[in-house]
């Protein structure tokens, strides 16, 4: 068996990079990709509603670009035989084993939104990705409105996310994220209209006209067929997409979002009620304090708020 990386799938057909010889080898999946037996610990096996629970359970699963996997290359027909564990995975665009999200918002047309970034950062903190910040159409925004986004996204910096801003008109600033794609999967997310595409056309101008040729290759519409590729920039690999932007909460027990408040940590050590405390109304809360102290950013802990409610408010699925 020979081992490699999935750099790029259409329909059951998917291009391997092999990791000794770096050659590229076209495999199809073996089929008993259809269907595998899978334990409760597996990182295949999902929990998908509150009420479901995680046991070993037969599920079809599929190969996914940037998946490692096992080959065999011993007959005519090249078969992928084995997918090595996730890290992380995404569905669309279906991609695996992510390195790290550039998670673009626009400081105006949409207007920033504090709400969006921290419930992105609470999905990507629960699907074990990366973001890096992007900070885009800076150059139209009035200066003190700028200066107060700076202000606030320090908190962030704090936290040890990187953020960097970007100009709409100068060739979006790209020299300033030359350096971040090394050895790295990534992809972009962020709502509509804040730049992603634009962005992504900066960083690699050819890639509109590569997957306008895909698009009339396959048939532009006919989703039957799917098409996910890595396109190589700057010793790293770039997500042929320009991201995903549906956002929602894969949390069924409003208990468990603090676990993905990584600055609450510290200070939830001292509350009255230790791990017990929610940070919501419980006396003692030395969260509750921080933000008054303004060594929490309000907004964040505002948007905790909202999104406890929205986890204790949400219906069950089945």
């Amino acid at each position: 068996m020979k081992k490699g990386f999935i750099k790029k799938q259409i329909a059951n057909q998917y291009t391997v990079i092999d990791d000794v010889t770096q050659s590229e080898i076209i495999c199809q999946a073996r089929g008993k990709f259809r269907y595998m037996k899978v334990n409760e610990e597996s990182q295949f096996n999902k929990q998908l509603t509150k009420r479901t629970k995680k046991e070993t359970k037969v599920l079809q699963i599929s190969p996914k670009v940037g998946d490692q996997v096992y080959y065999d290359d011993r007959e005519d027909q090249v078969l992928i035989t084995e997918i090595l564990p996730r890290k992380n995975e995404l569905i669309r665009p279906d991609v695996a084993n992510i390195d790290q999200v550039l998670l673009v918002f626009s400081a105006v047309n949409p207007d920033f939104s504090f709400n969006l970034l921290d419930k992105f950062l609470i999905i990507l903190n629960q699907e074990n990705l990366t973001p890096v910040l992007i900070i885009s159409k800076i150059d139209l925004i009035e200066e003190t409105q700028l200066d107060q986004l700076k202000k606030d996204m320090l908190y962030y910096e704090s936290m040890g996310y990187d953020v960097y801003y970007v100009n709409s008109k100068q060739a979006i600033g790209i020299d300033v994220l030359a350096h971040i794609f090394k050895d790295k999967i990534t992809v972009l997310a962020g709502q509509t209209g804040v730049g992603k595409s634009t962005l992504l056309n900066a960083l690699m101008p050819e890639l509109g006209l590569k997957t306008q040729e895909i698009s009339k290759a396959l048939g532009r519409g006919k989703h039957t067929t799917r098409h996910t590729e890595l396109y190589e920039y700057n010793q790293g690999f770039i997500v042929d997409t320009p991201g995903f932007s549906k956002i929602e909460f894969k949390i069924f027990h409003k208990e468990d979002l603090k676990s993905f408040y990584p600055d609450f940590v510290d200070y939830s050590k001292n509350c009255k009620f230790k791990g017990n405390c929610n940070h919501i109304h419980e006396p003692g809360c030395m969260v509750k304090q921080a933000v008054e102290d303004d060594e929490i950013l309000f907004s964040r802990y505002e948007n905790y708020l909202k999104f406890y409610k929205e986890i204790e408010t949400q219906k069950d699925k089945y």
